[in-house]
């Protein structure tokens, strides 16, 4: 059974928790950190057409973090849209060194 969160604040650390690999992690920042350039790209360039791969990216390299490394399940199944405030969020914490890179 699910278990429903009704904040954010209250799913993070479950998220967290699903992200305790550090090659997952890293992944996770990497496939972020391309989303961020593909999306930029796409705007300055005026090639929206590249908009197409911000998902692939995105969730690619997490879901390979995921079922090589980590060896669980996305939350991103369970909990789309407070797992992907989690993948933002939790990008950030490693940016600023709140959370190991």
């Amino acid at each position: 059974m699910t278990k429903e969160y009704k904040t954010f604040a209250e799913f993070y650390p479950f998220y967290l928790a699903e992200h305790s690999n550090q090659t997952c992690r890293r992944l996770h920042f990497i496939g972020s950190s391309l989303v961020i350039v593909v999306l930029l790209y796409a705007l300055f360039s005026g090639r929206l057409s590249f908009l197409f791969l911000l998902p692939l990216i995105g969730y690619g390299f997490a879901w390979v973090g995921h079922f090589v490394f980590e060896k669980n399940r996305p939350a991103t199944f369970q909990y789309p849209l407070y797992s992907l405030a989690g993948d933002w969020v939790m990008f950030k914490d490693m940016l600023v060194g709140k959370i190991r890179f």
